[in-house]
């Protein structure tokens, strides 16, 4: 297959060659590497790179990822790392509109009928950046003589990728993973990997967040083996009984073998904290293996205050009985569900302490570090938050585990917001909204839907599957409501747009949510027999000297049981450490502050925290408050 420039304009092409999205269990090669951390199946690409930038499409380099290209004048940048903070192009920070409103004239493909697929909108753009990265590598020892694969962990915004020439695939939808095989174009020497990464695509359409709008390589790459008996998929279902006091674990695994037929052992063990073995059961090995019901009496349940996960391990033999894979996993039984209009976790009232959380280093943007998780669950323990929304895309996925570990309810979202498409100088007005209803873009937000599931499905931490944000309402968003509800009835869904068509009010969302709703108005909703608890996703909206009325707020949980709590606006700040440019001392710039025209200036600083993790003094209101109900 050849790669084709025009499917960055095709919103039905968003993955090509693309391996299907699994979950996010980990591997190793033994119980030692298990012990230590440290797979002998993983080979990390992060580091420096050769890279080169065109400010436009029709300006790269048509034959960068051929093995005999001259790349000697090539610049070299760090993986993971933005393009636009290595000195290329533009940093621009945005709320609502797209970066090229003003600028160039643009329509998603098909919003304006049928026979309208705006072919060149970003093939031919003017605006759209290329960084091309080039890296060469051997494989390690350990890697060598098996399957192999790629994972980018996070690529903004559409990438090509190449191996020795050879076209390996094309991928969107920036913070899920991409993977890919690589095996039949490996050689035993030295390899060449090529990317290029372009700006925008019709993704761009589905990525309207409030947020610095970035692109490149941000998150991690890794080459991955699967030995001769591979996990490929891992679904975990801790179901508790109605009592609370028993549950029944369900498993199926997906296994692959290098060579037919697929032949072996399965070993599976659940452990407590005492380290007692609930179940220690041994199966012949095939493509699908199920444990179903498997009992656990005096079960222990998860919340945030007592946040208890059994250890599961999984064991593959091979047909000789050596070992393949060890498997490890922790989860949780907990129950989330609605009564009477009321949210319940393990049957008790659930108020959410929430806050909304982007991924934001003031050096680095969304290339985090561990060091930037860790700090950020401390601060939540430190002011009694106890809910997370992950605004407005899936994080990376150590996030997913340390919510797990610390008891932090997750509303986990899907990478989709369309903002500038429906919502214009503040009125509604989604004359060319996507995804809407278009049949055209249904696929590409139900695929996002499906890696946002298969990714994080056994993370005991996440309570809501969000739909994502701002894109209005219409069949296609309905639709991801279902496919979330029929892959797993266990946890709710949410999505706030609905309340700007309530024609989908009855199909879209198990809660009510309005932004930034007064707290009369909420009041007024839960008075008149609502259908739905009200959660709010965004309040507050922490600019300034803010946060005086929350207390306005949390009345409200004691007047209402069906109101839930939320989710403040939100958690850090948008902005970047420079020097400045008289002085040469460190200082923090907002939008608007690097000649990014158009801006929406100071929006990038509404957080309790200062982009440096300084706390913020509407912080101190946050802990009072949130510690009334914690």
């Amino acid at each position: 297959m050849k790669p084709d420039i025009h499917w960055l304009d095709d919103p039905e092409v968003f993955r090509v060659n693309q391996l299907p999205a699994h979950s996010d269990h980990p591997f190793y090669g033994n119980y030692d590497e298990l012990l230590h951390k440290k797979s002998r199946y993983i080979q990390s690409l992060d580091g420096e790179w050769a890279f080169n930038f065109a400010a436009t499409p029709a300006d790269r380099d048509r034959e960068f990822y051929q093995p005999d290209f001259d790349a000697q004048q090539y610049d070299t940048i760090a993986v993971p790392g933005h393009i636009e903070l290595n000195d290329y192009g533009q940093i621009q920070y945005i709320n609502t509109l797209y970066p090229w409103e003003g600028k160039q004239f643009r329509r998603p493909a098909y919003s304006m009928g049928q026979d309208r697929p705006e072919t060149g909108t970003f093939s031919d753009g003017e605006d759209n950046s290329v960084g091309m990265y080039r890296k060469t590598f051997t494989l390690n020892e350990s890697l060598q003589n098996q399957r192999v694969i790629i994972q980018f962990l996070g690529v903004e915004r559409a990438m090509y990728v190449w191996l020795n020439g050879h076209f390996i695939g094309y991928a969107e939808d920036s913070f899920t993973p991409s993977e890919f095989d690589l095996t039949p174009y490996l050689t035993s020497g030295e390899n060449l990997l090529a990317v290029a990464v372009f700006k925008h695509s019709t993704a761009s359409y589905l990525e309207d967040q409030d947020m610095f709008r970035f692109s490149g390589i941000f998150r991690s790459v890794n080459l991955i083996a699967k030995p001769e008996l591979h996990l490929e998929d891992l679904t975990i279902r801790p179901i508790p009984d109605e009592n609370l006091e028993s549950g029944n674990l369900n498993l199926t695994l997906n296994l692959s073998a290098a060579t037919a037929p697929l032949s072996g052992s399965v070993t599976v063990t659940v452990f407590d904290h005492a380290g007692h073995a609930w179940v220690h059961q041994t199966v012949e090995a095939h493509e699908t293996v199920t444990f179903t019901d498997l009992p656990f009496d005096q079960i222990h349940l998860w919340d945030h205050h007592h946040p208890y996960l059994y250890q599961l391990q999984i064991q593959l033999l091979d047909a000789a009985g050596n070992l393949m894979e060890v498997i490890p996993y922790r989860f949780g039984f907990r129950r989330v569900e609605i009564k009477d209009h009321v949210l319940l976790l393990n049957n008790d009232r659930l108020v959410l302490n929430g806050v909304n959380r982007h991924e934001w280093n003031d050096q680095t943007g969304r290339a985090i570090t561990l060091a930037d998780m860790r700090a950020d669950m401390q601060t939540f323990h430190d002011n009694h938050i106890n809910a997370v929304r992950t605004c407005h895309y899936p994080d990376q996925i150590p996030w997913y585990d340390m919510c797990d570990d610390e008891g932090i309810y997750m509303m986990a979202e899907t990478n989709l917001e369309t903002h500038g498409t429906w919502q214009k100088m503040g009125a509604v007005e989604p004359s060319y909204n996507v995804p809407g209803s278009l049949p055209q873009w249904q696929a590409a937000v139900l695929d996002r839907a499906k890696s946002n599931y298969e990714t994080f499905k056994n993370h005991t931490a996440i309570l809501f599957w969000s739909l994502g944000n701002e894109s209005y309402a219409g069949e296609d968003i309905q639709a991801m409501n279902t496919y979330y509800k029929t892959v797993d009835p266990d946890r709710l869904t949410h999505y706030e747009g609905v309340c700007r068509n309530r024609k989908y009010t009855a199909t879209i969302s198990d809660v009510e949510s309005m932004m930034y709703a007064a707290p009369k108005d909420i009041a007024n909703y839960l008075e008149k027999d609502p259908q739905k608890p009200f959660l709010n996703c965004e309040f507050m909206h922490d600019m300034g000297n803010s946060l005086g009325g929350l207390a306005d707020y949390m009345n409200l949980i004691q007047a209402y049981p069906s109101y839930a709590g939320g989710f403040i606006w939100d958690f850090i700040d948008q902005a970047l450490l420079v020097p400045d440019e008289i002085t040469k001392q460190p200082v923090l710039r907002y939008g608007g502050d690097f000649d990014d025209r158009h801006s929406d200036y100071e929006f990038s600083g509404d957080g309790l925290l200062f982009a440096d993790r300084t706390p913020k003094p509407a912080m101190q209101e946050v802990r009072y408050e949130y510690g009334q109900f914690d």
